[in-house]
């Protein structure tokens, strides 16, 4: 493809002046953007923009904090008039075991990650709405995805990144502004404080930078609301994906001991689904199951808490309500925390009516010492902690002011980090704890309005899984969960009847489980709960694309492998689960070395290895309207079929088969006299294999660039494959890629290898399945077929005189190859619609005037088929087959 230019975008890059940042801002400039290099260091950023000054590029410096991301963005403004794209890279590191984290600790990573990512972001948006653009990238990082040992609060920053690009790709997606987030490892100032040299070198910058330009330039991918890992030249989506989860009766029968009874079914990941958003789950059908269910069959023995302190936050109703009310009931000596007196000193009053144990806790959830106190002071100790105090301030992105984003993240987020480390130093003297904290479905998947609060419940997972990492050794057990029930909060925004079916007490039995003495082995995992219903949600990653590492990285390169970095269905899918597991498929890519050329194979013999060195000069082809009606006309498109046969129709187009004409005479210009006992007139036609890289113009001035893609030793025979790359001579970018493999009899046995590489579709068997056709056309070719396919450019005389038919053993003159491989190409389209490649193998000769016939099979995304000539029963078109553009037949070929 041509190279994407960035001409006409301002470009603010925030922590620039090294690391990502400053690679970043050189791509950037490089490809014509104006660039904006924040970084706190003025001398940092001021050599990067005199790198890209020095170089002829526009860039200035902003200094600013990103928490002021007005004064970010005025530097855009005042600068270039403007700005499109926002790269949130900025970042620092305070890692320190939970133990020893200080609070400054923890709010200055999550001030400079996610409030500087708010900030600039918050200062741009209202920009982007105005003039219906926008690309945003913010950068999290596998301890977000998973969780890391010492760094629990980098984890919450970066865990909160991915929920709060989830909100805005939904928010921005009808004004075009585009977010994605990405989990890069790269070596900079940043991770060269933890990570070792032989490390750094392997995962330079340089392999980050050019997908973020892809993903941000207005011809990119669909990267929306994406999220993606990359590093060492590997990249890969990651998605979330759901197990079925179990369906429990909503009667008393629904207890910890039940789900116990029952977990292996809610962690089955056999028959997974693979939600986008909070509404792809079917509540309705859930609780009617649910009701139709015998009584829960229980474990033995019975989960319970006697002698076990439990502190729950926000209890004094909705879902700390129920929680606490199902503690006591099972012998917990319970704490009820709330900012309301009245609300909390209520349930106490309940639990000790029906004979528990209970206390009150009246302060905020972020005064976490001070809960602790009241347990140690009441019960002696604490062994469980239901972190569940929460807000809600929903408000569009625009609309959102800042103290709405402060308030819902201190009492979600820093109130559970707060409780969290009241407990630990306990837990961990104790050797034993658990700990469940509260994220929300809008947090997996973000949610229209409530770009806070999905941060904010996002950031406590990750928070979590470190905390998990941390404690295993300790006995301590942390879990979250993403509950749907009606409640104080949710009735702001969810219908009366939909809050009276998702009662809170849905949700307590699978909260006591996960915090009980029964469970011993499950940490640091995620689960949805609604209804009495509760399955586990865990990353899966595609298996993604590596680049060689001896080579630059363009956002091209990347754009070409999109559809394997997003592939998520071709059996190379894994499911990371750590830190360590995440970076082991980026470390194998370390080797990925490419040859310098692309064509060499080390199995080749010394023969073929040199004739793949001689590169053909360059073919150019020129052609207009009536060239491409030539072609139509040559394969059967008739006058009737105006749309092939006449320049002024208004979807005038070339048939796709078009793509063979241009490379004809590059590809026959590929030497072969190096062959032992090369006869050109012992040449066969075998395989012919196109690609339609772009749409195909019906005018135009195109490049052919040939080489030998492969050589095979057949003994008596050689078969040479060429592939051809036919490009705009004026752009640089690939309409068609041609592959064509000839026989030469007799000039086999010089010692090169035997089989062939699998090269994908253009090696396809394509092997007809076993039942009748899915479409059958029939068309007969005219007698005087040949004559005029040859105007198109190949004038073997083998098409036209019969005395050169009769030399090579043919009664009279035959059909092009590649004549008839248009005419069944002609049928595939009009019978499924626009294809990306067609295959096929010469199996037999067609004379003109014979009738073919094109039988036709829908597999998937692919059309396999084969032609006859029905006169004589011979099949002229063998292992053919065609990769539909779209295989669900909406987008067919205008008849």
């Amino acid at each position: 493809m041509s190279q994407l230019s960035f001409k006409g975008h301002t470009v603010i890059v925030t922590g620039a002046g090294g690391g990502l940042g400053k690679t970043y801002s050189l791509l950037y400039a490089s490809r014509g953007a104006n660039v904006v290099v924040n970084d706190v260091s003025q001398a940092a950023a001021q050599k990067v923009v005199d790198q890209i000054t020095q170089a002829g590029g526009k860039a200035v410096v902003n200094t600013s904090s990103v928490t002021d991301g007005e004064a970010v963005v005025k530097t855009a403004l005042d600068a270039f008039g403007g700005v499109t794209i926002l790269i949130n890279n900025a970042g620092i590191l305070r890692d320190k075991g939970f133990r020893n984290m200080t609070d400054q600790e923890f709010d200055q990573v999550l001030q400079v990650h996610l409030k500087g990512a708010y900030s600039c972001t918050k200062a741009v948006w209202g920009i982007f709405r105005k003039q219906k653009f926008g690309r945003i990238v913010n950068t999290s990082s596998a301890a977000g995805l998973y969780g890391n040992f010492g760094q629990a609060n980098y984890s919450a920053a970066k865990m909160g990144l991915v929920a709060f690009t989830k909100t805005l790709a939904r928010e921005g997606a009808k004004y075009n502004i585009n977010a994605t987030a990405i989990a890069p490892i790269a070596a900079s100032p940043m991770t060269e404080t933890v990570m070792p040299p032989e490390l750094l070198k392997h995962i330079q910058p340089e392999f980050i930078a050019p997908f973020v330009a892809a993903v941000t330039h207005p011809d990119g991918p669909d990267a929306n609301g994406k999220v993606f890992e990359l590093g060492a030249g590997y990249v890969a989506e990651i998605r979330w994906e759901r197990s079925k989860g179990a369906i429990f009766k909503t009667d008393a029968s629904f207890t910890p001991s039940a789900v116990k009874e029952k977990w292996s079914v809610i962690t089955d990941f056999s028959n997974p689904d693979y939600p986008q958003s909070v509404t792809d789950f079917d509540h309705e059908a859930v609780l009617e199951t649910a009701r139709k269910l015998p009584p829960n069959p229980q474990s033995t023995p019975e989960v319970r808490f006697d002698s076990k302190t439990v502190i729950i936050t926000g209890a004094g109703q909705g879902l700390g309500r129920a929680y606490a009310l199902m503690y006591g009931r099972l012998g917990a000596n319970v704490v009820v925390n709330d900012v309301s007196e009245k609300g909390a000193n209520a349930v106490v009053d309940e639990i000790i009516k029906a004979g528990g144990k209970a206390v009150a806790a009246v302060s905020s959830a972020e005064d976490g010492d001070a809960i602790v106190k009241v347990a140690l002071e009441k019960f002696g100790g604490v062994h469980v902690l239901i972190a569940n105090a929460g807000i809600l301030r929903d408000k569009s992105f625009a609309a959102m002011t800042e103290p709405e984003w402060d308030a819902v993240l201190a009492v979600h987020l820093r109130g559970t980090y707060k409780c969290a480390k009241a407990v630990w130093p306990i837990f961990l003297k104790q050797k034993y704890g658990r700990i469940v904290t509260t994220a929300s479905q809008v947090g997996i998947y973000g949610n229209f309005g409530q770009a806070n609060y999905s941060t904010a419940k996002a950031a406590i997972l990750g928070m979590t899984r470190s905390l998990a990492i941390e404690g295993k050794k300790y006995g301590i057990i942390a879990n979250t969960i993403a509950p749907s029930a009606g409640t104080a909060m949710t009735s702001t925004v969810w219908p009366q009847e939909m809050v009276n079916a998702f009662k809170p007490d849905y949700i307590a039995p699978i909260v006591g489980f996960l915090s009980s003495e029964a469970n011993t082995e499950t940490s640091g995992k995620l689960f949805e709960i609604m209804g009495g219903w509760a399955a586990q949600t865990r990353w899966q990653r595609a298996g993604g694309h590596g680049f060689p590492v001896n080579k630059p990285l363009t956002p091209e390169a990347v754009i070409s492998k999109w559809d394997i970095i997003t592939n998520f269905d071709d059996g190379r899918a894994t499911h990371p689960s750590t830190t360590q597991e995440s970076f082991q498929q980026l470390a194998e890519n370390f080797s990925n070395v490419e040859n310098s050329d692309p064509y060499a194979d080390p199995e080749d013999s010394e023969l073929v290895a040199k004739a793949k060195k001689n590169v053909p000069e360059s073919v150019e082809f020129s052609y207009a309207d009536k060239d491409v009606i030539l072609y139509n006309l040559s394969i059967g498109a008739t006058e009737k079929e105006r749309q092939w046969t006449f320049e002024g129709d208004e979807e005038f187009s070339a048939l796709p088969t078009f793509g063979v004409i241009p490379q004809f005479q590059a590809s026959g210009g590929i030497s072969l006299d190096w062959l032992p006992n090369y006869n050109p007139a012992k040449l066969l036609h075998g395989e012919q294999y196109l690609a339609i890289k772009a749409p195909i113009p019906t005018s135009g001035n195109l490049v052919n660039e040939a080489r030998i893609v492969e050589v095979l030793d057949k003994g008596k025979a050689a078969a040479v494959t060429s592939v051809v790359e036919t490009k705009d001579k004026d752009t640089g970018k690939v309409i068609f890629e041609n592959q064509s493999t000839v026989f030469i009899r007799g000039a086999g046995g010089f010692g090169g290898k035997r089989a062939g590489k699998d090269r994908g579709a253009a090696t396809a068997a394509n092997t007809p399945p076993q039942r009748k056709p899915d479409a059958v056309v029939e068309e007969k070719t005219l007698s005087q077929q040949a004559a005029l396919y040859r105007l198109n450019g190949d004038l073997n005389p083998l098409h036209i005189l019969p005395e050169f038919a009769a030399v090579g053993g043919f009664d009279k003159p035959i059909l092009h190859g590649l004549c008839f491989f248009g005419f069944a190409g002609k049928h595939v389209f009009k019978s499924f619609g626009p294809y990306k490649d067609v295959k096929a193998r010469f199996a037999g000769v067609v004379y003109p005037g014979e009738t073919l016939v094109t039988e036709m099979w829908k597999e998937g995304n692919k059309v396999i088929f084969t032609t006859k000539v029905k006169e004589r029963g011979t099949t002229v078109l063998a292992a053919a087959g065609a990769t539909l553009v779209d295989p669900t037949g909406s987008v067919k070929a205008k008849l």
